[in-house]
């Protein structure tokens, strides 16, 4: 952690180990899952509402 850390309360100081710790475990288990094959370019279309590929809509 940074020098700025030991003016935070003991409560900060515990939240922030406990989000790098979240952030190592999920960086850990995304290197696990297999690598989807023939998925989407570009932006999610569930966020972004581009249900399109290739001029086909597509809605489910």
């Amino acid at each position: 952690m940074s020098d700025d850390s030991k003016d935070l309360p003991p409560a900060a100081l515990r939240a922030l180990a406990e989000a790098e710790e979240r952030r190592k475990k999920a960086k850990a288990e995304a290197k696990d899952l297999p690598k989807e094959l023939g998925g989407r370019d570009g932006p999610d279309p569930a966020r972004y509402g581009d249900w399109e590929k290739k001029g086909i809509a597509i809605d489910f």
